[in-house]
């Protein structure tokens, strides 16, 4: 597995990656709990969201990168970072790895590569958000591998 920097070449299969990796939580964990009103409101348009998030990942005149997990037969995954340089401080913005290479390590391979490049960028922190539901379980246990520090935060929705 080769740790590559973003090609424009890329931009589809990492939407179609991002898109097949966070439908569960959408679509079998959020919208149940939530319900009709709240999910819509929040996430409804949640593909077309990360079609244009995706498109805008990479951006180093922001200091914004991506990278990927590349096997030769394919994406195996991808995480995008960015610096924000005058605080030293940098955001793991989004990770997504293919279900066929779960559990072996890519991950964890795919943010050490953005942690390295963070900290040659002058980063001295960094920050990664996830969920406290049980889809983002293998994320909190990757990042608490890594080091991080978790901070608990309880967001709380009602529809009106």
């Amino acid at each position: 597995m080769l740790i590559r920097a973003f090609r424009q070449h890329d931009l589809v299969p990492l939407t179609r990656l991002t898109i097949d990796t966070f439908r569960p939580f959408y679509e079998d964990s959020f919208r149940p709990l939530v319900g009709e009103v709240v999910f819509a409101n929040q996430h409804g348009d949640w593909r077309d969201d990360y079609r244009r998030q995706v498109a805008g990942l990479h951006a180093p005149e922001r200091h914004a990168r991506v990278a990927v997990a590349d096997t030769g037969d394919g994406l195996a995954g991808y995480v995008a970072w960015s610096v924000v340089p005058e605080r030293r401080n940098g955001t793991i913005t989004l990770l997504a790895v293919s279900p066929l290479h779960r559990r072996a390590h890519v991950g964890t391979a795919l943010c050490e590569h953005a942690f390295a490049a963070m900290r040659a960028a002058g980063a001295e922190v960094v920050e990664i958000g996830t969920g406290g539901d049980p889809f983002h379980a293998p994320a909190r246990a990757l990042y608490e591998a890594l080091g991080c520090t978790p901070l608990p935060v309880t967001v709380y929705y009602r529809e009106l």
